[in-house]
């Protein structure tokens, strides 16, 4: 099995569980920054898993506002958005190239004025080179950063297909001899006492900025006291019920189940999550200081 790189943890094919639609934004490569409350603990490829809660549609229509105006901001008007938002299915992976906090995005010049205002929270995931499964994988993803299963990773690893974002951007790294250098902290020195760039806010804009907030509301973590998942430990699955197998607005797509028992994982490491409870969401349009924090697994030393 292909090891993924390492940056701060013993992570094997990390995989991170995301609430839709912005899980398959990510993937589809409208979504570049995934906001957390905590630093990402690795670098290279990060799967990405859409959780059991299945979307409403004034979340979907509040994200996808909000991205036709930040695309806007940089002169993109026709954006195609995924067809169909699927729920605990494994969608696919993109490159997470480094970590920088919130007011170090919104001050670096060096990246388009629309990737400034996804940074909405303590610390933003640059994220690099989507790619989608043709056929996602039913699964059950957990809480944090966790390891796919072997048999989950040698099947999805065969069936991924590249994706051409709206507007790709590849992250300036600081010190082009390490890979790693783009870290919490690595760009200060670029704008320290520098005022953040001017983006015109029209009153759409600013309208969609305030949707997206209000939709990242519903999914605000409650238990600050869950436990980390590691590559050596086992998922402590919150056992609230049976994960839900719906996707918003599937007719005709068809999906897969690599596992013989309808379980694509051992019942011990389980997502039996129902709500918001357990699964990981994306908070890249929650901003830090509104709205309570997503519990997160720190960066290891």
């Amino acid at each position: 099995m292909m090891r993924g790189r390492n940056f701060s943890g013993n992570y094997t094919n990390p995989c991170l569980t995301m609430h839709q639609p912005w899980a398959s934004l990510l993937v589809h490569g409208i979504k570049r920054v995934e906001g957390r409350s905590w630093p990402a603990p690795i670098r290279g490829r990060l799967w990405i898993h859409a959780a059991s809660k299945v979307p409403d549609e004034a979340t979907i229509k509040a994200m996808e506002d909000f991205y036709r105006e930040i695309y806007a901001v940089n002169g993109i008007t026709d954006l195609k958005f995924p067809e169909y938002y699927p729920v605990s299915r494994l969608l696919g992976c993109v490159e997470v190239v480094g970590c920088v906090r919130g007011e170090e995005l919104a001050h670096w010049n060096m990246v388009p004025e629309g990737v400034r205002l996804e940074g909405l929270t303590d610390f933003c995931w640059l994220c690099e080179q989507p790619q989608k499964l043709l056929i996602p994988f039913e699964m059950r993803g957990y809480q944090r950063v966790y390891n796919l299963e072997k048999k989950i990773y040698e099947a999805a690893i065969r069936g991924l297909i590249s994706v051409e974002g709206p507007l790709p951007v590849k992250f300036p790294l600081p010190n082009l001899q390490d890979p790693f250098s783009l870290k919490p902290g690595s760009v200060s020195t670029q704008f320290f006492g520098s005022k953040a760039s001017d983006v015109e806010e029209s009153s759409s804009l600013g309208a969609a900025i305030a949707g997206a907030r209000a939709a990242a509301t519903q999914f605000t973590k409650k238990d600050e006291n869950l436990p980390i998942v590691t590559q050596n430990s086992k998922p402590n699955a919150a056992k609230t019920g049976p994960i839900k197998r719906k996707s918003l607005r599937v007719d005709s797509m068809t999906y897969t189940n690599i596992s013989d028992n309808k379980s694509s994982l051992p019942s011990n490491n389980e997502e039996k999550s129902t709500d918001n409870k357990y699964e990981g969401s994306s908070s890249c349009n929650q901003p830090a200081a509104s709205l309570e924090r997503h519990p997160g697994a720190p960066s290891k030393p």
